[in-house]
């Protein structure tokens, strides 16, 4: 546990009247400017009549918690209700549905109807229990709330205020409620909460953009010192992210663990640009995309999220990926790419959301992994774990497979990528960001009323139908991802001859839209990408998507379990008969060699089936050579990918499907000797 801290020398100083935090390059919208469309509404709708838009109705954990008047909460840190609300609020204003805004509504009329006097938020009154951290999604779910109901800004403004100030006095007491005294504050649960000073500043940077209302000082006192307390107590993350600290490999072999955790580290990428807002600091901005190529270098998953099992796990096939990290890296990318225009950051969201994100979840929206692997030829309760900090329950499809931070976390994901896929570029300018079918209705410079609706099976297929009305002519820019294959790839405006794409330094294609309507059909070219991996094993990419062998298999459900202890959830503790746990037994052989220079790729015509991401689902796989080999399994425990296999039989057909669809597969195979 740390212990209290001295102050430190303040990061800038208090605020002046005009001072300012560094603006985003781009601007997002708000919420509920976007509408999803296609197979991403899909998903978006079966997540809210899955799990996602029935927490409130029977999980303990939203339903019974502390923030409701309830008795259930899974750690100190108090944050199980404010993950829920975080993700309810942009799902409910996504879809536009009145089920999950009253769930919305009820949560928000109660917090702040019993906001306590001094501003706190939450039930909490003795000062080991009151953490700041877990407000923050409480603070961000608000601010999505004003965004989405301006009706409602005035009154979340002002407790947002309340609480700003609060705040700023207590982390004046040698940083009280951030950096944990001792022992018994219990709101210090494995540091999190100060490794991740800097969220709480994020959403203290938005009431000061947007809402400063005179109170300028003690906002900016209060981001300068949540910054200031985690240095403090030695979470610098200007630390970590330096070549000969940051560790190259994964645990148990990281001998200094203060930032190991891979939901800190996928949070932690923002830090260096949160505080530069602040500090403007030109070396924040270089150390932002070192600590991002550090983290994928030495931990990046082909599948586009973080390999952490909960700590940092190297590049091993074998080792887990937290469902977790998949969201927060989804939208830390997205808040990079806003704030920089840096192509990479987006195409890597993209990647999060179209792979790692979508493999952990059952089609239905129901069950969920809490860790994931690149080689998983099973799923199911493990003679032995070989993670660092999960139990051998993980992989189990299911309401709370391990902790339940997943169970209430994921949800954001889809949500917020469709926030993010349409931004403002200045006062009249339209950026499709993150490429996905949706519709965006939002006024330009000079009340320039402007729709735009995306037509798209992307990623599935590349190429996207624009329709555009517009009151007058804006600059309207489509991001053309890094992967694709310029020589193969073109625009057309009108119906008009065919033309080659023109990236900006940017990466955009930009097009002058005039007044009245205007039809864009853009289209990417893309390649396959063998990759290789550890023990010379290969992926297979092609454009966005990650390919894996998709074995077939037989699913045996039970009710879901209580994740600690192991044992079954009482029926009022269900929301039966959709909460199961599923454990999948592979029937296909999974042990084999490929040769990937025999790759075949099939595509099929005509509409997506629903849910895309069902086995079978996507329209297009690849079809390559492979033989079986030996590969060994202790425990439950596959090895790292074999050097110089031996074919043990004849070359045989294999079929690869995109990732997100495989639920066992295998993704990281060595090559097989022709």
């Amino acid at each position: 546990m740390l212990r209290p801290l001295l102050l430190v020398q303040a990061l800038v100083g208090l605020a002046s009247a005009a001072e300012q935090l560094v603006p985003f390059k781009y601007q997002t919208l708000p919420l509920g400017s976007i509408k999803p469309l296609g197979w991403l509404r899909n998903q978006l709708e079966l997540s809210a009549s899955g799990l996602a838009g029935h927490e409130w109705d029977f999980y303990r954990f939203v339903n019974n918690s502390t923030w409701t008047g309830g008795t259930w909460e899974y750690s100190g840190l108090h944050e199980t209700a404010p993950y829920w609300f975080n993700y309810i609020v942009p799902l409910a204003y996504t879809l536009d549905d009145a089920r999950l805004k009253k769930q919305a509504k009820e949560f928000l009329d109660h917090v702040l109807a019993t906001q306590q006097a001094d501003g706190w938020l939450g039930t909490e009154t003795k000062s080991e229990e009151r953490g700041l951290w877990g407000r923050f999604f409480v603070l961000m779910g608000m601010i999505q709330y004003a965004e989405a109901e301006p009706s409602e800004t005035e009154r979340i403004v002002t407790a947002m205020h309340k609480f700003v100030n609060l705040a700023h006095s207590m982390l004046k007491q040698n940083y009280l409620g951030l950096v944990p005294r001792d022992a018994n504050d219990v709101f210090g649960a494995g540091n999190h909460g100060v490794t991740r000073a800097h969220e709480m500043a994020t959403a203290f940077q938005w009431l000061y953009d947007n809402h400063p209302n005179g109170n300028e000082e003690n906002i900016w006192g209060a981001i300068d010192l949540m910054f200031k307390g985690g240095i403090a107590a030695q979470r610098d993350w200007r630390t970590f992210f330096v070549d000969g600290v940051f560790p190259t490999v994964g645990m148990p072999d990281i001998v200094d663990r203060r930032f190991v955790h891979g939901v800190d580290l996928a949070e932690g990428m923002r830090w260096p640009t949160a505080l530069y807002r602040l500090d403007k600091n030109q070396s924040l901005i270089e150390q932002t995309h070192k600590g991002v190529n550090l983290t994928f270098t030495y931990h990046g998953a082909n599948s586009g999220t973080i390999t952490a099992d909960e700590q940092l796990a190297g590049m091993a096939p074998n080792r887990g990926s937290e469902l977790c990290m998949s969201v927060e890296t989804m939208w830390t990318m997205s808040y990079l790419y806003n704030f920089y225009g840096t192509n990479a950051y987006a195409d890597r969201a993209e990647k999060v959301a179209f792979n790692a994100m979508p493999a952990m979840l059952t089609p239905d929206w129901w069950g969920h992994q809490y860790a994931a692997m690149a080689n998983q030829p099973f799923v199911r309760n493990m003679t032995k774990s070989i993670f660092a900090n999960i139990g051998k329950y993980g992989t189990v499809f299911g309401l709370e497979p391990n902790y339940p931070c997943c169970t209430v976390n994921h949800p954001q994901g889809y949500p917020k990528f469709l926030a993010n896929s349409f931004v403002k570029y200045g006062n009249n300018g339209l950026i499709h960001a993150l490429l996905s079918p949706g519709e965006v209705k939002t006024i330009l410079a000079n009340n320039n009323q402007v729709t735009v609706t995306s037509t798209t099976d992307y990623p599935f297929r590349t190429t996207i139908t624009y329709s555009i009305n517009a009151v007058k002519a804006f600059d309207f820019y489509i991001r053309i991802p890094e992967w694709t294959v310029l020589g193969s790839s073109g625009i057309s405006i009108n119906s008009n001859s065919v033309s080659r794409l023109k990236p900006t330094a940017e990466g955009h294609q930009k097009v002058s839209v005039r007044a009245g309507k205007t039809e864009i059909t853009i289209s990417f070219g893309q390649q396959l990408e063998v990759v290789t991996r550890m023990n010379d094993a290969v992926a297979i990419h092609r454009g966005p998507l990650l390919y894996a062998l998709d074995l077939e298999y037989t699913d045996t459900s039970i009710p879901s379990q209580q994740y600690n202890p192991l044992q079954p959830l009482p029926d009022n503790q269900l929301y039966l008969p959709y909460t199961k746990d599923h454990s999948l037994t592979p029937t296909t052989p999974w042990a084999i060699a490929i040769d990937p220079k025999s790759i075949k790729v099939h595509e099929e015509g005509g509409a997506l089936r629903e849910p895309i991401y069902k086995k079978g689902g996507p329209p297009l796989w690849l079809e390559l050579d492979a033989c079986d080999i030996d590969w060994a399994v202790t425990d439950d425990i596959l090895d790292l990918p074999p050097k110089n296999p031996v074919c043990k039989s004849g070359k045989k057909k294999v079929r690869f499907a995109p990732y997100g669809s495989t639920k066992v597969r295998m993704t990281e195979l060595p090559i097989m000797k022709v």
